[in-house]
């Protein structure tokens, strides 16, 4: 991205000035405010790629979290600002200069991107199932497929509060876009963000871009979803359903703490750090907690966990996942993200992967 700064901004800045970066950008613009201020001749300048999480109200009560990459000088000048603004144990210094706060934040938004589409996903398949919504949600909340996200947005969508709402569907378009466009760049495939991408875009198109994301749930069911009249049903299918909606979101999960520590590691972040990072954070969810953690220790060299099976296996989160997807076109449901964690999941198959642990699913990046 190329950008050019206003020339009064810098002159007006102070000898000596140290510069924090805030915003949730492509790492190319951070890197590229850098090259500005050299070509200006304002090396004095401190500049901090420090892009925050945590919205408003954790701005104003200085426990944001923090991403910052820098040079260990600047880092050590803005250092006590930065301590200021956040939450003590979410500050996180990333490795690598310019340009790698933007890329923690945006692996993190990969996985923030993908759940808040999947919790609208999970809520219009319950709807469309005659399920009703409560009951839904207070049994994702208390499983293996909560996440943040889900927990966070669907008390809006119960209540319809999209209006503004608190979270601008445009928003999550941005950040969902930086990881695309980031991964064009390098070369790298992010399938289940580009659903994502996708989806928001087409809701964008109806008008719907000043709304809460919350209401993404419109794209699956348009009505209210706690206007669904449960229907009748033999007994026990209400409780079958609900469970293939857990299971549809526990392998959605599954896919996107895979692209996500994948990405990571193709860009060099840390990958502790992420998950210290993540794990607590807007991007949560159990299936993070345990199978990501899982992923990394893989990756980094413990070749035992693609073997373990104490959650998951491929092959029964592709049954699982195949039944949700059928019986969700035979409910005249779009299933958008469990469609391409699906495939992601039969291509980990393909590779001989079927009674291998659900962290192996990272290993279709070769990473």
């Amino acid at each position: 991205m190329k950008i050019t700064l206003d020339p009064p901004l810098p002159p007006a800045l102070p000898q000596g000035a140290t510069l924090l970066l805030c915003s949730t950008v492509p790492a190319s613009y951070a890197q590229s405010v850098a090259n500005q201020l050299q070509i200006l001749k304002r090396e004095d300048i401190s500049l901090i790629d420090a892009p925050v999480s945590g919205g408003a109200g954790r701005a104003r009560a200085g426990t944001l979290s923090i991403m910052a990459g820098a040079s260990p000088s600047a880092i050590g000048k803005g250092k006590w600002l930065l301590s200021e603004m956040s939450d003590p144990k979410k500050l996180f210094i990333v490795e690598g200069g310019i340009g790698q706060g933007s890329n923690m934040k945006m692996v993190h938004q990969v996985l923030a991107g993908i759940h808040i589409l999947a919790t609208s996903e999970a809520m219009g398949l319950a709807a469309r199932f005659g399920l009703d919504p409560r009951r839904v949600r207070e049994a994702v909340v208390g499983s293996e497929a909560w996440s943040w996200m889900f927990e966070n947005r669907t008390p809006r969508i119960l209540s319809e509060d999209y209006f503004p709402g608190e979270s601008a569907l445009t928003i999550i378009l941005k950040d969902v876009g930086i990881v695309t466009s980031m991964a064009r760049l390098k070369g790298f495939p992010t399938p289940m963000c580009g659903i994502a991408e996708q989806v928001y875009t087409a809701a964008l198109a109806r008008g719907w871009g000043p709304n809460d994301d919350a209401g993404m749930v419109r794209m699956y069911y348009l009505e209210p979803v706690t206007k669904v009249v449960e229907a009748k049903s033999e007994e026990g299918e209400a409780e079958r359903r609900t469970r293939l909606i857990v299971r549809m979101l526990v392998a959605i999960h599954v896919c996107a703490a895979a692209e996500s520590i994948a990405f990571a590691k193709h860009v060099g972040i840390p990958l502790e750090q992420l998950y210290e990072l993540a794990v607590d954070a807007a991007g949560g969810s159990v299936m993070f907690r345990e199978c990501g953690r899982d992923m990394i220790r893989g990756l980094t060299g413990d070749a035992e966990v693609w073997s373990k099976t104490a959650r998951n296996n491929l092959g029964q989160l592709i049954k699982d996942l195949s039944q949700a997807v059928d019986e969700a076109f035979e409910a005249k449901c779009p299933s958008f993200l469990a469609s391409g964690a699906l495939n992601l999941l039969t291509l980990g198959q393909k590779q001989g992967r079927s009674t291998d642990s659900d962290a192996s699913i990272v290993k279709i990046w070769n990473v």
